[in-house]
C-alpha cells in the first residue's frame, strides 16, 4: 500500500470567485502531491530500518511521516469539505451540536475564523470531534499537526498556508477565511460528524 493523490471532486475553477482556478491547480497538483510523496518516502525509510534493524535515524523519519501524512490527510478532507454549491449554514444534528457547544452558529464562525486567522506562520483552522468529551472543539494547527489535541478527529478544515490563498488574497488571510465559508459543503461536514459522534475514549 502507498498513499495516493485523490482526484479533486470538482474542476479547478469550480470554486471561483472565492478560490481561483490557478490556486486550486497548484495547490492540488503540486503541494498535495508533495505531501503524498513525502509520506511514501518516510514509509519506505521505515521499512528499510525494519529490514536492517538500524533505527538510528528514526526520530527524523517519524517527524517526516507525521508532517507529510498529516498534510495528505488534511488536504484530502479540505477538498471534500468544499463544493461549488456550498455555503450557508448547517442543519440537523450538526447544527444542534454547534449551537450547544459554541452558543450559536455565528459564535462558532467567529471562533473558527479567529483560530484560523491567528495561526502563527503556516497551518490550519480545524473543527474537530473530541472523543474525550463527545463534543465539538475548534483547534489551530501549526504546520499540519503541531498543537492539535489528541483524541480529536477533524471534520472541517481550512488551509491557511500561504499557498492556499496568496495568489488571490495576498496577505489578507482574514478575507480568504471569510470566503472559505462561502464554499463549505455542510453535508460533507455533517457526514463526518455522524461517523464520529458517540465514539468516545
Amino acid at each position: 500500500m502507498t498513499y495516493e493523490l485523490p482526484d479533486l471532486p470538482y474542476d479547478y475553477d469550480a470554486l471561483e470567485p472565492h478560490i481561483d482556478s490557478r490556486i486550486m491547480e497548484l495547490h492540488h497538483d503540486k503541494h498535495h502531491q508533495g505531501y503524498v510523496d513525502g509520506a511514501n518516502a518516510a514509509r519506505d525509510a521505515l521499512e528499510g530500518m525494519r529490514d536492517s534493524e538500524d533505527f538510528g535515524d528514526i526520530k527524523s523519519v517519524k517527524r517526516a511521516l507525521a508532517f507529510h501524512l498529516s498534510g495528505h490527510v488534511n488536504h484530502t478532507i479540505f477538498w471534500e469539505n468544499m463544493h461549488p454549491d456550498g455555503g450557508g449554514e448547517p442543519g440537523g444534528e450538526l447544527a444542534d451540536h454547534i449551537e450547544a457547544d459554541f452558543g450559536s452558529f455565528e459564535a462558532f464562525k467567529s471562533e473558527f475564523a479567529a483560530a484560523a486567522g491567528g495561526v502563527e506562520g503556516s497551518g490550519w483552522g480545524l473543527l474537530c470531534h473530541d472523543a474525550a468529551s463527545d463534543e465539538l472543539i475548534i483547534a489551530a494547527a501549526e504546520n499540519h499537526q503541531n498543537q492539535t489535541p489528541q483524541a480529536t478527529t477533524p471534520i472541517l478544515v481550512c488551509d491557511v498556508w500561504e499557498h492556499a490563498y496568496y495568489l488571490q488574497y495576498e496577505n489578507n488571510r482574514g478575507e480568504y477565511v471569510d470566503n472559505f465559508f462561502e464554499v463549505i459543503d455542510w453535508d460533507d461536514v455533517a457526514q463526518r460528524f455522524e461517523q464520529c459522534h458517540g465514539n468516545t475514549i
